[in-house]
């Protein structure tokens, strides 16, 4: 069976049209109702975050009003960031954990993202059984065996405990000046509070969210406001979360940024220094910089490549028994501590690093020259395919001919949005605005 609500991340699309709808979210809710509570019982529960946007309430009840009609008991957990929903999944012994939000994008859109019993992101197979039974319908529990629903009030606080367990023992952050983006979305508290906490002066912005100011101007998407912050106040670095916090980039005392790439190489670099880097072995999707590739083999460490996605890059950590891996837009797992990306905690990390080596953020966020990149998004129309026109496989054709030996070509299509992906990379910056815009061209032509 194919999937065709689920994408690289959940189910996500614009609030109120399909199949970000109220009916749609009751429909799935009942669905991972009957998928998780197989023996029928009463005893079985289920954990619900969100970020800040207006459309996360109509999808909070509606979630709430299918999983309770087939029986789950609902805790709400308010807005709290992705990886506190996976955190808490585990934790408060749930069955499965549900994150609303659509992560980096604009307000408008949403999304619904599932978690296991053990924190993890579903497979490709359980959304897919998921998919059939909201197709099919599900028989709703006898009267007497509807759900309940309860507000947990301290799910931010049980979070940023565990999160600062993650900062070496006895280490603080003191006359550390520090700019955080919170995007005006999930972590709009958590996270100042987790920096003051640990010592660190914290000069806050993004963290006034009213609803349809999420990811507006703001967080790891567009770095401009945090990077004006740190120069107006002299800070020494920043941190820029995204929406749900589970991505972050980070800013040097310069407002220079440093994407997940070179985040992952100065942490793959440390950790086997130390002893800690499981196999070798980091994992990064096929959006990851040839340069990190490089690098990673000048230290005779491994590079892993995965489908873009999150969730690929835990499941191949997984199957390695790797625990360090991430993607270049931010995403940073480390399983020793969480089951997904989590832009607060790879932030602290780079901070402790800051700490240790007593060097400036400028000194530890270019761990390699990146080999130029050029990617450029194409929208189509839903239900076309450009990538099927012969026009378009013959400029592809003809760019990996050109690129061969010299750099590498990527076309892909998005698992959220209606967009082709056009990537390259080589050192001839001629080459690659030719290659890249002639494969361009022609995906617009068949778009």
């Amino acid at each position: 069976m194919t999937r065709k609500l689920f994408g690289t991340d959940g189910v996500r699309g614009k609030a109120n049209t399909y199949p970000m709808t109220a009916e749609m979210a009751l429909r799935m809710g009942a669905a991972a109702g009957r998928f998780f509570r197989r023996d029928g019982s009463n005893v079985h529960r289920v954990v619900i975050g969100k970020d800040t946007r207006l459309s996360g309430y109509m999808f909070e009840n509606a979630l709430t009003a299918g999983l309770t009609s087939t029986g789950m008991n609902v805790l709400l957990l308010g807005p709290v960031p992705t990886p506190a929903v996976g955190l808490l999944t585990t934790s408060m012994r749930a069955d499965v954990g549900i994150m609303i939000s659509a992560s980096h994008n604009p307000h408008h859109d949403n999304g619904i993202k599932f978690f296991g019993p053990d924190g993890f992101k579903l497979s490709d197979e359980a959304e897919e059984q998921i998919e059939a039974l909201i197709e099919a319908g599900v028989e709703p529990a006898q009267s007497q065996n509807i759900g309940r629903a309860k507000r947990i009030d301290d799910g931010r606080f049980r979070y940023a405990e565990r999160v600062k367990s993650t900062f070496p023992v006895g280490m603080r952050l003191d006359g550390l000046r520090v700019v955080v983006d919170c995007a005006n979305g999930a972590a709009h508290r958590v996270a100042p509070e987790v920096l003051w906490e640990l010592g660190a002066t914290v000069i806050p912005i993004g963290v006034s969210p009213n609803g349809l100011n999420i990811n507006d101007g703001c967080g790891s998407t567009d770095t401009s406001a945090a990077a004006a912050k740190i120069l107006q106040e002299g800070a020494d670095v920043g941190i820029c979360l995204d929406g749900d916090a589970d991505r972050v980039m980070i800013l040097d005392e310069k407002g220079e940024v440093a994407d997940g790439d070179q985040l992952m190489a100065l942490m793959a670099g440390r950790w086997a220094d130390q002893g800690r880097l499981n196999g070798g072995t980091l994992v990064a999707t096929v959006m990851s910089n040839l340069g990190l590739e490089r690098f990673l083999d000048g230290r005779g460490l491994h590079l892993e490549r995965t489908a873009v996605g999150d969730r690929y890059v835990v499941e191949a950590m997984r199957a390695g028994g790797w625990n360090l891996g991430g993607e270049q837009s931010g995403h940073i797992v480390m399983t020793d501590y969480a089951t997904t990306g989590d832009g607060l905690l790879a932030g602290l990390q780079f901070l402790a690093a800051m700490i240790e080596t007593d060097k400036k953020a400028s000194d530890l966020s270019k761990s390699f020259e990146t080999v130029p990149q050029l990617l450029q998004n194409v929208r189509y129309a839903d239900g076309q395919d450009p990538l099927e026109s012969d026009a378009v496989r013959r400029s592809i054709a003809d760019a990996e001919v050109k690129l061969k030996g010299k750099g590498r070509l990527l076309i892909r299509k998005s698992g959220t949005e209606p967009l082709i992906r056009v990537m390259a990379e080589c050192e001839d910056d001629d080459l690659l605005s030719q290659v890249v815009g002639n494969i361009v061209a022609e995906v617009e032509g068949a778009a």
